[in-house]
């Protein structure tokens, strides 16, 4: 149970915060009748290639970097992709740019730092009846400079922002989400639960090595509330690796406990994507350097496409299809002698995480304290939704 400090706390927060609602999840139809353009089609709204007729993939963070350019590597594959994102008219400018056809996705408003926002977009697929073959986790918020990266923010939920957007918005989802997967399987279509990694929450790695590490301590940071699951100082950069360690230890209970569901779960590091959004919030010279860093001495650089098109790997081949695996790549990765020796930048290999990421105990107790933060009695099994199979009216 959560410690009173915590209960206090997110009662506090919660005061002064409306909950979004199923009908805010689903302002994409509203988008899509007042304009003309693709970014704003629903399944309601499709036909003989709208989700249900397709294989469907939900992306988090689909409107920009890895998330973006994955979903174009699956279009371009047939795939129908429900974008899950916070700002619709980047969605639609960015789906525009990259010429996603009309009938080829779906817009769903999901804010990761609200459980809320997070319960109304499961509940708006389920109302517009779409199926979920393959969910990937993407989204990620890094705050390592700056005020920021001192200061903890909190959600209206009490959780640290970073821990909330990385690991428990994700960590509700998947649970809000289950039902659809499990529904995949049984009807043979071999759906995946896909997390993403991070080459800095593995510390046994080079980029692991460098301070802060992350460390979760006993977990009773998060347990209570604290800004960081260990109860150290506040570091944003720390936060950001912390949750990244947190979707790794994730996936691994979601593969010791739900093995027999007929889904297949796994993470990843799509290799160095050194020019992407998630280093907006760092500083002008960081920004500028890292790049050229990792082109010209780590050899790790990865453009966005590249990664796009590793992570629609890790979603649809059958070579990636084995469940409870941490899938990386030779060239362009975490290991600098082979991104200076290999030209292979396209075959996926099982990748050793840290011991820390193997600790079955740690993943246990993290799933049960992520459980209770999320109000969850039963993972998989979320509330019903009242008029699940009624579809969604453009009149």
């Amino acid at each position: 149970m959560l410690a009173p400090s915590a209960k206090l706390y997110n009662a506090r927060a919660r005061a002064n915060v409306r909950a979004p609602s199923v009908r805010a999840a689903r302002r994409h139809v509203a988008a899509r009748a007042a304009v003309d353009t693709p970014s704003a089609t629903s399944p309601a709204t499709s036909s003989s290639s709208s989700p249900s007729s397709k294989r469907t993939v939900v992306i988090t963070g689909a409107s920009s970097g890895l998330g973006l350019n994955a979903a174009n590597s699956l279009i371009k594959n047939g795939w129908h992709v429900v974008c899950a994102v916070r700002d619709f008219a980047k969605m639609e400018m960015k789906a525009t740019q990259m010429n996603f056809p009309k009938d080829s996705f779906s817009v769903y408003h999901c804010d990761l730092a609200s459980q809320k926002s997070v319960r109304a977009f499961a509940e708006a697929l389920q109302v517009d009846g779409v199926n979920v073959d393959v969910l990937i986790c993407n989204a990620a918020l890094y705050l390592p400079s700056g005020r920021a990266r001192w200061h903890p923010q909190f959600t209206a939920d009490g959780f640290e922002l970073s821990m909330a957007s990385n690991h428990l918005g994700h960590f509700k989802l998947v649970h809000e989400l289950f039902p659809l997967l499990k529904a995949s399987a049984e009807a043979g279509r071999k759906p995946r639960c896909i997390i993403l990694g991070s080459v800095t929450g593995n510390t046994n790695t080079v980029a692991g090595q460098v301070p802060p590490k992350a460390n979760l301590g006993d977990l009773s940071g998060l347990a209570e509330g604290a800004p960081l699951a260990d109860k150290s100082l506040f570091d944003g950069a720390k936060a950001y690796k912390d949750s990244k360690l947190c979707n790794m230890l994730t996936m691994r209970e979601l593969e010791n406990r739900y093995n027999d569901s007929g889904i297949i779960f796994s993470s990843l590091y799509p290799g160095c994507i050194a020019e992407t959004g998630l280093f907006r919030n760092h500083t002008n010279v960081f920004r500028f350097l890292f790049p050229l860093l990792q082109k010209n001495l780590t050899k790790g650089y990865v453009s966005e496409e590249e990664a796009g098109e590793r992570l629609a790997t890790i979603a649809e081949s059958e070579d990636t299809a084995e469940s409870g695996q941490y899938w990386a790549w030779r060239g362009g990765g975490d290991d600098l002698v082979e991104n200076y020796n290999t030209k292979d930048r396209g075959t996926p290999i099982k990748n050793q995480p840290s011991t820390d990421v193997q600790d079955d105990a740690k993943a246990k107790k993290l799933f049960e304290i992520s459980m209770d933060l999320c109000n969850i009695s039963e993972f998989g099994a979320p509330a019903p939704v009242a008029a699940a199979k009624s579809k969604v009216s453009t009149a």
